[in-house]
């Protein structure tokens, strides 16, 4: 079973979902908020490669650094998410779990699997309907990818070493939305 136990120079495919599949996002302040968290909260453990917001979930591929600390990454990952649930439970004047109990880490242990999921991961909200294109998505560092958003919170020089990346735009996006077979999706949770 995923664990949020993760290990030094390990890339890790990390995700949760609404309580009860209910919405984390109500309105596009919740989407940026969240990103401004996870800048303050999850960046100075990991390298973050790309991440996808869903209205009820969200998707990340993380690498570790060969001196990760384990138990304050954990406990990051835990004020990143209490954080953002206080403050949903003030907007929506709401109570109780705003996530599933447990944040979920998968690990990526090939070059092949870790690009798999850096497509999957792009294709989210394709595959559930929510865009008819990947560039309609905003809540993903699919722009920032192709080169249409200047976008920050990713490192684009590790995702690039890392997962054997393209150096021109067009070419990652091409790599992006390339066909993913159905049986794909199970395999990376």
């Amino acid at each position: 079973m995923p664990s949020l136990i993760l290990q030094p120079s390990k890339l890790y495919h990390v995700y949760n979902r609404g309580n009860n599949q209910e919405l984390l996002f109500y309105k596009p302040e919740n989407y940026r908020y969240f990103l401004v968290k996870m800048r303050q909260y999850l960046a100075p453990h990991v390298r973050i490669l790309a991440w996808c917001l869903m209205p009820n979930h969200f998707h990340l591929l993380l690498a570790t650094p060969d001196d990760f600390n384990s138990p304050a990454y954990s406990q990051a990952v835990r004020t990143w998410l209490s954080s953002y649930t206080r403050a949903i439970q003030r907007q929506e004047n709401r109570t109780g779990s705003l996530f599933q109990q447990h944040t979920r880490a998968k690990e990526l242990d090939t070059e092949q699997y870790a690009s798999i999921c850096f497509c999957y991961i792009h294709q989210n909200p394709l595959r559930a309907g929510l865009a008819r294109n990947a560039q309609q998505w905003v809540w993903s560092s699919y722009l920032d990818y192709i080169g249409l958003r200047a976008g920050t919170l990713c490192d684009f020089a590790a995702a690039r070493e890392l997962l054997d990346l393209p150096d021109e735009p067009a070419e990652i996006g091409q790599l992006i939305l390339q066909t993913l077979p159905d049986d794909v999706a199970t395999a990376l949770f």
